[in-house]
């Protein structure tokens, strides 16, 4: 449910979106607080895991490592990736439309936070085989 005025929110607080690779947290997002103009969230990788390479046709986004290590590929604007390890405080900007994946290399959990521009490009992750919508702080 929306709630317009929920403007502090934890991810324990909503449903996540559960993968094979990990969990995305959505925080702020229309059907979570009615943000419109961008969406984004906490994304949780287990240590070896990661998401593969994919891309959000029209949309921006910028990648927060929280905590733990891992690789990062975003492709250059003639389609070759490019790769770099990286960490805690690291801001990674993947352009509009360019492919990207993500692996956690560490020993521990890695936490990334996410920024779509606009909202919405998370919501194509439902269509994904191993999509299973978790209940708020579940697991």
């Amino acid at each position: 449910m929306t709630d317009k005025n929920k403007v502090f929110v934890y991810p324990k607080e909503v449903s996540a979106f559960g993968f094979d690779w990990g969990r995305l947290s959505l925080t702020v997002a229309p059907e979570v607080n009615g943000a419109t103009r961008f969406s984004g969230g906490v994304i949780d990788l287990p240590s070896g895991k990661g998401h593969t390479r994919h891309n959000h046709p029209g949309a921006e986004e910028i990648i927060f490592v929280i905590s733990g290590n891992g690789e990062q590929m975003v492709e250059d604007d003639k389609g070759n990736p490019v790769i770099a390890k990286v960490g805690p405080g690291c801001t990674i900007y993947v352009p509009e439309s360019r492919f990207h994946s993500t692996l956690n290399t560490g020993d521990g959990p890695m936490q990334l936070f996410v920024v779509y521009s606009p909202a919405g490009p998370e919501l194509a992750l439902r269509d994904l085989p191993d999509f299973r919508l978790l209940p708020p702080g579940g697991k």
